[in-house]
């Protein structure tokens, strides 16, 4: 075996067990939905899939920040997917990051580093992104999310306590003296007003983005096409005269029989 340094990613999905107790053929369709999301933004951020079992996932980055910025990719991909969907038939992931020493056999990876991720897993919130503290030094200045400290957790008897950060998505970090004083108070300040709207905007953008990146090319060129009408009847004219509805129908009309005919071929 050899050893390396790397970026370990690791998530599964909550109460999967119950989801296939109730459906099992709808919950494996969307695992591998969501999989195969999860897949294309491993690619995009240069990661690699290491090794898969049951929901669980485990993957390995070169890079610390693109490990974390690929984490908040799938997260909000898979939030927009949620949203369509019923509560009870939503699939959401808890992911865990660590940056440590691990051994490799086959591709395959072993060690302490796979097993730190693996616990910071287990500690995030549905939907949310757990890191060490290794990842945290590498990543929070970097990226345009914050990082809240959620302490030193025991995940089992007898271990030393894990240093861990919650990534709040969309929201930057205080600076450092401000940092000390929240510190102090022993609470997190919420982040202001403009802060709130702007994760809200990149959120939304983000989905936009990744719906968009899913389509075809010609769903694709329909929708530059009202983005093009939109833009001519802001530039030349008001939008409380919106005729850019007009020319924009039959796009329009080609989007949505498109979305249906996906939906029931699915």
């Amino acid at each position: 075996m050899k050893r390396k340094l790397t970026t370990v990613f690791c998530a599964d999905a909550h109460n999967y067990g119950q989801m296939m107790a109730r459906d099992e053929a709808g919950t494996l369709e969307r695992l591998r939905r969501y999989r195969d999301i999860m897949d294309g933004l491993f690619a995009r951020h240069e990661g690699r899939k290491v090794n898969t079992w049951g929901d669980a996932v485990i993957a390995e980055f070169a890079s610390v920040v693109e490990a974390v910025r690929c984490a908040v990719e799938i997260q909000d991909a898979i939030g927009a997917e949620n949203r369509d969907l019923p509560q009870n038939r939503q699939m959401w992931f808890r992911i865990g990051i660590n940056l440590g020493d691990v051994m490799t056999d086959n591709g395959d990876i072993y060690g302490d580093g796979v097993n730190a991720a693996s616990r910071l897993e287990a500690m995030a919130a549905p939907g949310g992104i757990m890191v060490s503290a290794s990842v945290y030094e590498f990543a929070h200045r970097q990226l345009a999310v914050g990082f809240d400290f959620a302490g030193e957790r025991q995940t089992k008897p007898g271990e030393a306590p894990i240093p861990a950060y919650r990534v709040r998505i969309g929201g930057s970090n205080a600076p450092e003296v401000e940092e000390k004083a929240v510190a102090g108070a022993g609470e997190t300040a919420p982040p202001p007003a403009r802060s709130e709207g702007w994760r809200q905007f990149e959120a939304r953008f983000q989905r936009f983005r990744d719906w968009f990146d899913r389509q075809d090319r010609r769903v694709r060129f329909s929708v530059m096409m009202i983005g093009f009408f939109f833009a001519i009847n802001l530039l030349f004219d008001s939008i409380a005269n919106p005729w850019f509805i007009f020319p924009s129908a039959p796009f329009v009309a080609y989007i949505l029989i498109r979305r249906r005919r996906s939906e029931r071929q699915g």
